[in-house]
């Protein structure tokens, strides 16, 4: 297996007298417990949760557990608790902290408890079309309240480390794109899904993931002054595998598999050790890769996988004999997406002529789900901060986008950060606000998505403002790493230059000046671009994906002599509409004419695939190149007005793609510029862009393959 890497190690320097771990007398013992509980459901048949439906389990096909650990630096005690469950509601554990405050003193604004998300355990939640089950539910928090008492039982002198490694193969965003001629119907018999889960391999009807992956295996890890091992807490962000009920799934069987790989015996003594996998952020995130054939290894084999990805982990830690710790927590209200008078006027009338329970049908599970938004309009949420020397952890009570933990460790102030969704109470998906544009699941009204669409950024903020409160620090600014290919296009001048890098929105930045882009519905961030460090150095070249929305702005400069430079990723066939996507236009906001480059479509077959530019129906010229532009493929193009002349070049090839004559279809003092879609709004672009850069002079050929081999790609045709 192929694995891309990139390991580091983040700590303070320990507060100690000596190298042989003699503390000074006024420096405070650093301490540390595990323990996990057995939360196995005694009796059956039980309610299990996790689809539409409501399912039974007669048995349990492995054990399911409550693993803590309580983490002690002489000043601050906290405890953490994962639990093997799809989600809990914030009552129940609250519920469970208060019983573990009693029996341990540790403040409950000092515990994070957050669920697995296997979707193979008892029900403790009602969701869509399930209930709960009410013995196992009753029975669960004194469960969770065990596992934090025994731990706290078993602090002793510890000393803690953690780490991160890249797994790029074992996680993917599970959300796809749909061509605009695919779309699919909500449970409002709506045809309004762009973006939907589990598109299927290779499906000729999805264009490309809808979001990010976070490849990030993190952990900390907690030794006894011996060398023997106590714990491991990791986090990975893949939504959970799939397994029979009842069962842990992946994080249930992770734990198990890492204490086969180390020495859990090292050094003498008990309890034993506790090997716990935390749910990342990964409401869009499964471990399926979509763009490939099938592949599927197994539960135990995956699971092995990441625990190897924490096995390189730990063979690199620095551990340290006491950090400091804090905890912070805030609570926010946000409103519901309640349904208008006509949905529920729908609804009520639905529900209310169900003949059979527990429900199967979508209209009737998404009928009852309107009332129950309806009659509980706001929800509040409780978030929280945790720093561990320089390590910082995030809890969520929510199903949150992979994006949305990308963006929490970007701006962390501190040095290494993960992301514990599920923590604290479930409140449903909360995608991005430009992901509930595109539809689909997990946009879908209803108490597992239901909340505001500004609610992801307020919760980003408010966790942002806690890692400052916990580290003492501000968060990092959010800053573009230059590559060889950004320097070469700004050493040429460009007067607007918008990379496209952002994570969020409403406006692209440019690069120069400070000539901003507005962003349209229809957009979507931080997609993966041409793939080499000329673009951003260390950091990920990032694109946005276009799917119906475009950019717009003003540029004065441009005249009748400038020139667009950009990197294009077509995910539409060319025979799936009359015109396959416009790449720009130039000309009056809703007007049919302009400087306009596209991709023909089946219009006309000689252009068919074919790069076409137009100045517009008024003057009905056409220019199209000879080679069909390959599908799903990172392209560079120079476009050039020189007065009446048009040129086109692709891939730094000195041939121009497109030469010829043509008139400017708009006056040459016209400001308007589209990026991903022509001023008419007609057949914008499917697909991705980056690395847009406009001049107000005509580049050269020479500057056009300077400029791509810069990138350091292939000059293919």
């Amino acid at each position: 297996m192929f694995w891309t890497i990139r390991l580091f190690v983040c700590g303070l320097t320990c507060w100690i007298a000596s190298a042989n771990l003699v503390l000074a007398e006024d420096t405070p013992l650093f301490r540390a417990g595990a323990a996990a509980v057995d939360i196995t459901p005694t009796r059956f048949p039980v309610v299990v949760n996790g689809m539409f439906e409501e399912r039974y389990a007669k048995s349990a096909a492995d054990r399911l557990m409550a693993r803590a650990v309580v983490l002690d630096d002489g000043r601050t005690r906290i405890a953490l608790c994962i639990v093997d469950n799809l989600m809990m509601p914030r009552e129940l554990i609250d519920a469970a902290k208060d019983l573990a405050k009693a029996r341990t003193d540790i403040p409950t604004d000092k515990m994070l408890v957050s669920a697995t998300h296997t979707h193979s355990a008892p029900s403790v939640m009602g969701c869509l079309g399930s209930g709960i089950d009410k013995d196992y539910t009753e029975a669960l928090p004194g469960l969770i309240a065990k596992a934090i008492e025994t731990a706290n039982k078993n602090l002793e002198p510890a000393k803690i480390g953690w780490g991160v490694i890249q797994d790029w193969d074992n996680t993917h965003c599970r959300r796809w794109i749909r061509r605009p001629d695919k779309l699919l119907a909500d449970p409002f018999n709506v045809k309004n899904v762009r973006a939907n889960m589990h598109p299927g391999y290779q499906s000729p009807d999805a264009i490309s993931p809808s979001g990010p992956a976070d490849p990030d295996m993190s952990l900390f890890s907690l030794q006894a002054r011996n060398g023997r091992p106590i714990a491991v807490l990791g986090n990975y962000a893949m939504h959970y595998y799939g397994s029979p009920l009842v069962s842990g799934d992946v994080c249930g069987r992770f734990g198990e598999k890492l204490a086969t790989l180390i020495d859990t015996k090292a050094g003498s003594g008990k309890p034993p050790f506790v090997g716990i996998l935390s749910q990342g952020t990964s409401g869009d995130i499964m471990w399926m890769d979509y763009a490939q054939m099938k592949r599927d290894p197994g539960l135990d084999k995956y699971s092995l996988a990441l625990a190897n990805d924490a096995k390189q982990v730990l063979d690199s830690i620095k551990y340290h004999d006491w950090v400091p710790l804090a905890m912070a927590e805030t609570k926010i209200t946000l409103a519901r997406r309640t349904p208008d008078a006509e949905r529920l006027a729908w609804a009520r009338k639905t529900v209310a002529e169900i003949k059979k329970y527990p429900l199967t049908l979508k209209p009737e599970i998404y009928a009852r789900e309107q009332i129950y938004l309806h009659d509980e309009p706001t929800r509040e949420l409780k978030l929280q901060a945790i720093r561990i020397g320089d390590l910082g952890i995030t809890g969520i009570p929510d199903e949150v986008y992979a994006l949305t933990g990308l963006k929490l460790k970007r701006q962390s102030p501190l040095a290494q950060t993960f992301n514990i969704e599920l923590a604290n109470g479930a409140d449903g998906y909360i995608p991005p606000p430009e992901q509930h544009k595109l539809g689909g699941y997990t946009t879908w009204a209803a108490r597992t998505a239901g909340l505001e669409v500004e609610a992801e950024p307020k919760i980003v903020e408010s966790l942002l403002g806690l890692l400052e409160k916990v580290a003492d620090q501000r968060r990092k600014s959010l800053v573009d790493e230059p590559g060889e290919y950004t320097k070469a296009v700004l050493a040429s001048k460009p007067v607007a230059y918008w990379r496209l890098n952002e994570m969020a929105g409403k406006k692209a930045s440019s690069a120069v000046g400070k000539l901003e882009a507005d962003i349209e519905d229809g957009v979507v961030f931080y997609l993966p671009g041409p793939a080499s460090t000329a673009f951003s150095g260390s950091q990920i070249n990032r694109a946005m994906h276009f799917a119906g929305g475009r950019l717009r702005t003003a540029v004065s400069e441009l005249k009748n002599s400038y020139s667009v430079e950009l990197w294009f990723w077509n995910g539409l066939p060319s025979d799936a509409r009359t015109d396959t996507g416009f790449l720009f236009g130039r000309g009056q906001d809703k007007a049919a004419s302009g400087d306009i480059l596209g991709i023909g479509g089946s219009a006309n077959k000689q252009h068919t695939g074919k790069l076409v530019f137009t100045n517009g129906d008024l003057l009905k010229t056409a220019l199209a190149g000879e080679q069909v532009i390959p599908l799903k493929t990172w392209v560079h193009l120079v476009f050039v007005r020189d007065g009446k002349h048009v040129s086109v070049y692709l891939n730094g090839h000195p041939t121009p793609e497109i030469s010829g004559d043509a008139d400017m279809g708009c006056s040459p003092d016209v400001k308007q510029f589209f990026i991903g879609g022509r001023n008419d709004g007609i057949a914008n672009w499917e697909g991705k862009l980056d690395e847009v850069s406009l001049y107000d002079r005509p580049l050269t050929a020479k500057e056009a393959a300077e400029h791509f081999a810069a990138s350091k790609l292939s000059p293919t045709r």
